[in-house]
């Protein structure tokens, strides 16, 4: 089911529902935090941390295949992946070997010096995608900021003028001051104005964007192919090939953010591939390194051209350690089974929303592709959020009344089930 769906709005249809009960995990491979001595942590000094976060009570200190487990041994169900990082799972003995390593080679050495694991991991992402380049830096939000820098650099060999940046209504990508002037949240916008100049929003339509995509003016456009923190809203195929038309017609970038929804979440490796386009510009980050932070720019080689030495730079990005780590992660999300196997539950999960819906009376509209959905429900999305997580559900929100479930790519259909039953009782 894609964002064009029709809401599924419907009556309360009372029935019987047992409490939900925790969930039971199967036996796994366990990733444990330890402590600064050594030991296993038992409780967290939070106090010292920047107030950033409305962090859920209590702690995790484990992990087992897509289960986590607190500090008191209560297991979850994690249909959250930190934020569609953790797409192995947790404790996966592949990942764990390949950071083990990685470990026993060089960690870090700047860019001023020539290391083997960022080349190689460079020439496999270009192997399996569009693009002739790569750069690496730390982040998803950094990965945008260098798109938009990209962008205006080739853009001013087009036109003196060309430097604008033109992002979608309910975008999210990033809170730098770049980035969060290209982010539709008011409340994360108002506290930091002015933001950056020369980046605006437009509405969801084809006839505001060639209104807004001025071919003087506009060195980029930035969207997302499934918008996450907007409401998981998956773009239609024929709009999004029309803005290619467009974009292409009048000289101007197009930055695809697959931030969240690429490297396998949508069932595809990229999710610009069920588009039948491709972009000029290609943002990755979140799952792409395993849980280390890393960010990625993949650009074609007209874009590249541009750039020289000294244009942009980093000191961390594509660092030896998790460039090596990086790269066994992207030959799992590559794996053609994997990504069929993401496709074929994942429609088979939209399926069972559709009847949770219809069942419970309590939902308003569903969204999603692969292991992405968006949940409206009548209320607020917080307090699901909540009663699933006392539950043994870890899930989270898009917006206030949208819960999102975005679990580990590696998650099987009887796990998937177990997640979607409590959600069920919980509704």
């Amino acid at each position: 089911m894609t964002a064009h769906a029709p809401d599924l709005t419907l009556p309360p249809t009372p029935r019987p529902v047992a409490p939900a009960t925790p969930i039971a995990a199967p036996e796994r491979p366990v990733s444990r935090v330890p402590s600064v001595d050594g030991g296993m942590t038992t409780s967290v000094a939070s106090d010292a941390v920047l107030y950033t976060y409305k962090r859920a009570p209590g702690e995790f200190v484990r992990g087992e295949g897509v289960y986590l487990f607190d500090a008191d041994g209560k297991r979850y169900l994690d249909f959250v992946s930190g934020i569609a990082v953790n797409a192995l799972g947790y404790g996966d003995p592949g990942l764990v070997a390949a950071m083990h390593l990685a470990a026993d080679g060089l960690v870090h050495l700047s860019n001023l010096y020539e290391t083997s694991p960022a080349p190689r991991l460079a020439a496999a992402l270009v192997e399996r995608s569009f693009a002739d380049k790569v750069f690496f830096c730390n982040s998803g939000a950094e990965a945008n900021e260098g798109a938009f820098k990209f962008a205006r650099r080739w853009a001013r060999t087009v036109g003196e003028v060309k430097h604008e940046i033109v992002a979608l209504r309910g975008a999210f990508h990033g809170r730098l001051f770049a980035t969060l002037a290209a982010t539709d949240r008011p409340g994360y916008r108002i506290p930091f104005r002015p933001l950056a100049a020369g980046i605006s929003i437009s509405e969801r339509n084809l006839e505001d964007l060639a209104a807004a995509l001025d071919t003087e003016t506009v060195a980029a456009l930035i969207l997302e192919p499934v918008q996450g923190e907007g409401g998981v809203r998956v773009l239609d195929a024929g709009f999004v090939r029309e803005l290619r038309a467009l974009t292409k017609e009048r000289r101007i970038a197009l930055i695809f953010d697959e931030i969240q929804c690429g490297l396998g979440r949508t069932g595809s490796l990229f999710a610009y591939e069920r588009l039948g386009i491709e972009p000029d510009i290609l943002t990755l980050a979140k799952p792409i390194a395993g849980g280390l932070p890393m960010g990625a720019v993949l650009m074609t080689d007209e874009i590249a051209q541009a750039i020289k030495p000294g244009d942009h730079g980093t000191t961390f990005g594509g660092g030896p350690f998790v460039s090596s780590v990086a790269l066994h992660v992207f030959n799992r999300l590559s794996d053609r089974s994997l990504l069929a196997s993401v496709r074929e539950n994942g429609a088979w999960m939209g399926r069972q929303l559709e009847e949770i819906a219809r069942r419970t009376g309590r939902v308003r509209a569903i969204r999603g592709i692969g292991y992405m959905w968006g949940i409206d429900i009548m209320g607020t999305a917080s307090h699901v959020v909540d009663a699933a997580r006392e539950a043994g559900l870890l899930t989270c929100t898009a917006g206030d009344c949208t819960v999102r479930l975005l679990p580990p790519l590696v998650t099987t259909r009887d796990e998937l089930a177990l997640g979607l039953d409590v959600l069920e009782q919980v509704l």
